[in-house]
């Protein structure tokens, strides 16, 4: 039987919810606003949060100075190119887990993801060299192979986790009606797994977009994403801070928009098989 809350403590959790809420969206507001300022009301003390002169003169600036929308391809190529080829080594590599297991399965598991836990300063030079032995530096391809390769224990972890909500009879019964591997996967595995694989697919897009360390280290200008484009505004004569927040706008409003549009996939995806 449902235990009945009371409306004290429904009133209680969503004004806790709302302030966790705030209190992690104000630094992107904060951004957003300081973007519409001059460089003098951006470093006005005490800081103004509505009243001052609203203007598009930074985001111009940085156009002017930058080319966004080559920046924003190669973010986008990065991204997607990445998240793509992931799912197709993971999905494989999580059914194999998921219906094949191994005595050690767990383990290796746990190993692959053990392995996000090693600062990446640790294999930046080894992976440097290599990257200048093969002439993969400030290439799309060099970067999006790294971000699969660091994110794939990631995507491997949760796409396990959703293929074992998925009860083995049915792929035997597809084995039954003749149904060879690539086609277990393709037309009875990877459809009843569509939410669990789109939610993993948006992460993996969401982390790709935001990586700078390896960007920053493998990048100069050709294949150079939004991360590199934010960090040009950052120069030692001093930062200013309305071209900063500018382009940062600017870099994080796709993905801002992205996940606007679906949290409702993301959110079914992440609790897919939460509830029995």
């Amino acid at each position: 039987m449902a235990r009945k809350v009371s409306t004290t403590r429904k009133a209680v959790m969503t004004a806790l919810a709302w302030g966790i809420a705030i209190v992690i969206f104000f630094p992107i507001l904060w951004t957003i606003l300081t973007s519409f300022k001059t460089e003098a009301d951006a470093i006005a003390s005490p800081p103004r949060f509505l009243d001052f002169d609203w203007t598009l003169q930074s985001y111009a600036e940085v156009q002017s100075r930058s080319n966004y929308f080559s920046h924003f391809l190669n973010s986008v190529i990065i991204a997607l190119g990445s998240t793509a080829v992931g799912l197709l080594v993971a999905i494989p590599a999580a059914w194999s887990m998921a219906f094949q297991p191994a005595r050690r399965t767990r383990d290796v598991l746990m190993w692959m993801l053990s392995t996000k836990m090693m600062p990446a300063v640790g294999v930046l030079i080894p992976i440097y060299i290599l990257f200048q032995r093969f002439g993969l530096l400030d290439s799309r391809v060099g970067v999006l192979v790294v971000l699969m390769l660091i994110n794939l224990p990631i995507i491997v972890w949760m796409l396990y986790t959703y293929f074992r909500e998925i009860p083995a009879e049915i792929l035997e019964a597809a084995r039954m009606d003749g149904a060879r591997l690539w086609d277990e996967i393709r037309h009875v595995l990877a459809p009843m797994a569509v939410p669990g694989i789109a939610s993993t697919a948006l992460l993996n897009v969401i982390l790709a977009w935001n990586e700078a360390f390896w960007t920053l280290n493998l990048t100069t200008a050709n294949a150079a994403p939004l991360t590199t484009f934010i960090a040009g505004y950052s120069s030692p004569e001093g930062l200013f801070y309305a071209k900063l927040s500018a382009a940062s706008t600017m870099a994080i409003a796709p993905i801002l928009i992205l996940g606007w549009f679906s949290q409702k996939q993301l959110v079914r995806g992440l609790t897919f098989g939460a509830v029995k």
